[in-house]
């Protein structure tokens, strides 16, 4: 799977801070998913994580308290 770009993925978020922590937040949720690691095949889940928010299929706000 090739990586989403950069530019493509800061166009969907307000910072690089936010990406890091929407990804990270996205991937934990995938490694906590028990059909994820049988429907994988082989990818990553920050990979994965990345490719989801390049695509948009993730809805996030930054707060005070953190992504909501």
């Amino acid at each position: 799977m090739k990586q989403p770009s950069l530019d493509l993925l800061m166009s969907k978020v307000d910072s690089k801070y936010t990406l890091v922590l929407a990804t990270a937040k996205r991937a934990r949720a995938l490694m906590e998913d028990p059909e994820y690691e049988a429907n994988a095949h082989g990818v990553k889940p920050v990979s994965q994580a990345l490719e989801d928010i390049a695509k948009g299929k993730l809805r996030f706000e930054l707060t005070h308290e953190g992504l909501k």
